[in-house]
């Protein structure tokens, strides 16, 4: 189907379905597909939302809210039937057993079991768009932390790095825009200005446990298929892309041999394959893809690919359980980082909320496909937006370089809220 026809169709399904879903293959490359998933949910079927801070999955239907569980893991294990295919996030507090501090504004997950599921395959080849990013208008304000404040986070976790705790940490912050902004139109513009393998949109809008999520991520997260072989892309890494032909192909190449950037790849992808280990038959866990450079309209990026074959015992939502959240958010150790990063980050914008989890479809018959949240928006209100960014710091970053990286990388998220 052409892009403007499920442009126009998903506008239309947002428009008359307080909760939908959009997963948009628009953007797509080859590893992850040319097709689109869209969704919406009658007023009787059912949608699940996890409040971290409360410890209370509450299920939705037929305009009614009941609490059924503390603990969102458990509640999909008993909720997602065979033949089922659910579609939400999971934000970065969902396991209980790490340090996360609780979101404030969206829910720590969302999930919904639409009744209607229609699918698309976007026509050609798809190729690289770069839109022209709008001049700020004034009407939204950047928030973004002081530096000192970063540069404080900065050296917290570099102090870590010295003493051994830690080898490499994923330190990022928030930045919330205020001003009105319909998500829809926010969500089609962020789509040309960065399209991306993960990208889509959800849409909860029920009273008190209202999020709208607006992705455009490069990142896998997770791919189980039909034959439960479990695939992660882990990012570690980046480079801006040049402004000429020559500067790009600098840039690229500085990202495929600088011992800086090439060692957060390898820490990171080790730290996949222990987590790979611990869900996955002895001796199926490989990395058939080790640093390869994958380019987007704005950036370079170092990816690396683990992949393993789950053990007759791990189901599939136990298995993102034991994964999550994905260790290029956290850093190696992950345990120990966690902690680090969970202190680091407190003056920087707020808790992570869904930044930094995991957002796609889980099917009842095993297979699931989820992308990391990064480059995404998020809302409760549609007045007030969350940006997350940040960066893998090791024992070599500059921390003016990190926070330039950083900056990149929200750019084109923020742009789009621009009209």
């Amino acid at each position: 189907m052409p892009e403007a026809a499920v442009e126009d169709l998903f506008a239309e399904v947002a428009a008359a379905h307080p909760r939908c879903v959009w997963l948009d293959g628009g953007g797509a490359r080859e590893w992850s597909g040319r097709r689109s998933l869209i969704g919406w949910l009658e007023d009787d079927d059912v949608s699940l939302t996890y409040s971290a801070s409360r410890r209370e999955v509450l299920r939705h239907a037929g305009g009614r809210s009941e609490v059924v569980g503390d603990d969102i893991w458990e509640v999909l294990e008993r909720e997602v039937d065979p033949g089922e295919q659910w579609f939400g996030y999971f934000g970065y507090a969902c396991r209980p057993d790490l340090p996360a501090t609780p979101s404030q504004d969206v829910p720590d997950a969302v999930w919904m079991r639409p009744s209607h599921v229609r699918m698309f395959d976007h026509l050609g080849v798809v190729r690289e768009r770069t839109a022209h990013i709008p001049a700020s208008n004034g009407q939204f304000a950047p928030g973004l932390p002081r530096g000192a404040a970063y540069a404080e986070a900065f050296h917290q976790v570099q102090e870590a790095l010295r003493a051994g705790d830690t080898y490499e940490a994923n330190l990022t912050y928030r930045a919330t825009v205020h001003g009105s902004a319909d998500p829809m139109e926010t969500y089609l513009r962020l789509r040309s200005i960065n399209p991306a393998p993960y990208a889509g949109f959800l849409q909860h809008d029920v009273a008190d446990h209202a999020a709208w999520l607006l992705s455009s991520s490069p990142e896998r997260y997770a791919l189980i298929d039909a034959d439960r072989v479990i695939e992660t892309r882990p990012i570690k890494g980046t480079t801006p892309r040049g402004a000429t032909e020559q500067e790009d192909a600098a840039n690229a190449e500085h990202l495929r041999t600088d011992p800086k950037l090439r060692s957060e790849n390898l820490m990171i992808t080790d730290l996949l394959r222990n987590d790979l280990a611990m869900v996955c038959e002895p001796g199926t866990v490989e990395v058939p893809a080790l640093m390869r450079v994958e380019s987007y309209p704005s950036v370079h990026q170092l990816v690396s690919t683990v992949r393993g074959r789950l053990r007759d015992e791990i189901t599939t939502i136990e298995a993102l359980r034991r994964l999550f959240p994905a260790g290029s958010m956290t850093g190696a150790p992950k345990l120990r980082t966690m902690e680090i990063i969970e202190r680091a980050e407190r003056e920087l914008g707020g808790p992570r909320a869904a930044y930094a989890g995991a957002f796609g479809w889980i099917s009842g018959d095993g297979p699931a496909d989820l992308g990391v949240i990064i480059r995404t928006l998020t809302t409760p209100d549609t007045r007030t937006w969350q940006i997350g960014t940040g960066g893998g710091i090791t024992v070599r970053s500059d921390v003016a370089e990190e926070a330039a990286e950083a900056r990149l990388k929200a750019d084109r998220v923020r742009a789009s809220l621009d009209r």
